[in-house]
């Protein structure tokens, strides 16, 4: 089986596992990405850290950073030389890279499937409503990466196979529990990762972490336009010097700060056009042994499941409340700690994410969902 997989999130070397292993699986896979990816004023450059088995091509992109106008002017040359049996465009289906690239994938006699992590009901005005019906139109097959998505794609009138698989799953040898346990009587650290931004919620985490007492510390992974504004909340708080932003770490290196934390948070908070679509971070720290507090934000209650804290979202008083019980009681977090492990073991390994691909594009040569 020839596939050809469009992916600008590929460029995240800890999400090139998954490459490796559907090309195990015995696919014959090029995926092709673009030397960097500009998300506002940070700029992820490619990690190439996983790249056995498969080809991994680097291909220029045009509009870089512009989620809905993004596309790659090599791409329809790279399928008419790759000949693929499928084409595998991890995007939205009504941005312009996957408009383009279904119809490349239809010129080369291929079948395309998109992804989507979409999971509010939105209507996009033309020419995007165009190009994301005629996606459908050449898609037997899309990939939606929560429950919610289905629905989504259900209401705009899409009828082809959906099945809801993760778009990446956790290296579970990358992210384990560390080999030392961490020694005791130190301070109660409790941690989050991801972007500094309004939808993230992190101004929750510090107003409850200012109603703690005794000995704690935080630690904020990545960076982002409200870096500032969490700052003097953190100084008017009177909890500065108790706070670190480490700001963004190659994604090979999160473990070993998930390794510090006794807690990692998610407080996402719903917002007119986004509410959580997964909450990858929670899967790496739960694959770390780390017990993860979320807020009921879209798909977070259904990531965590029973090895994990939830709490209304932007409420920091019951978000305080998880923290100190956390504090105050070891055997609670070696056992929150112990089944998102296992949880994470039974459903978002990098293994089981690719054979579930894998099932797809098999399920797709036999004429299902074609």
């Amino acid at each position: 089986m020839n596939v050809v997989m469009l992916s600008k999130a590929c460029v995240v070397g800890a999400y090139q596992r998954k490459l490796e292993e559907i090309a195990a699986l015995g696919v014959n896979l090029t995926v092709v990405v673009p030397p960097y990816w500009q998300s506002g004023p940070s700029r992820q450059m490619l990690e190439r850290k996983f790249e056995r088995g498969y080809r991994l091509l680097v291909a220029p992109m045009r509009f870089n950073g512009h989620f809905h106008l993004h596309y790659y002017p090599s791409f329809g040359r790279i399928v008419a030389e790759t000949k693929p049996d499928i084409v595998h465009v991890d995007e939205e289906p009504w941005d312009l890279v996957t408009f383009l690239a279904a119809r490349a994938a239809t010129r080369a006699g291929a079948r395309p499937l998109f992804f989507t992590w979409q999971n509010l009901q939105r209507d996009y005005p033309p020419p995007f409503r165009w190009m994301q019906r005629d996606v459908f139109a050449r898609c037997g097959t899309a990939i939606a990466g929560n429950a919610d998505a289905v629905g989504v794609l259900r209401g705009k009138g899409y009828t082809g196979a959906t099945p809801v698989i993760p778009q990446f799953g956790v290296d579970t040898a990358l992210f384990r529990p560390p080999d030392a346990l961490k020694p005791a009587g130190g301070p109660f650290v409790v941690g989050y990762a991801g972007r500094l931004v309004p939808e993230k919620g992190v101004d929750v985490l510090l107003r409850a972490a200012a109603g703690l007492s005794g000995d704690w510390r935080m630690v904020l992974l990545g960076d982002g336009p409200e870096r500032a504004n969490l700052r003097a909340l953190a100084q008017s708080l009177g909890i500065a010097e108790r706070v670190e932003f480490a700001g963004q770490v190659p994604s090979t290196q999160t473990a070993a700060y998930y390794a510090r934390m006794d807690a990692l948070v998610l407080p996402s908070r719903r917002m007119p056009n986004w509410t959580e679509q997964f909450g990858r971070v929670l899967v790496e720290a739960m694959a770390c042994g780390v017990p993860v507090v979320g807020a009921q934000c879209g798909e977070i209650p259904n990531v965590i499941g029973d090895a994990g804290l939830t709490f209304p979202q932007d409420d920091h008083t019951a978000l305080g409340a998880h923290l100190a019980c956390l504090m105050g009681d070891a055997a609670l977090r070696a056992d929150l700690g112990a089944r998102g492990r296992y949880r994470v073991l039974a459903r978002f390994t990098m293994q089981s994410i690719a054979r579930q691909t894998v099932d797809v594009y098999e399920q797709m040569m036999s004429g299902a969902g074609h």
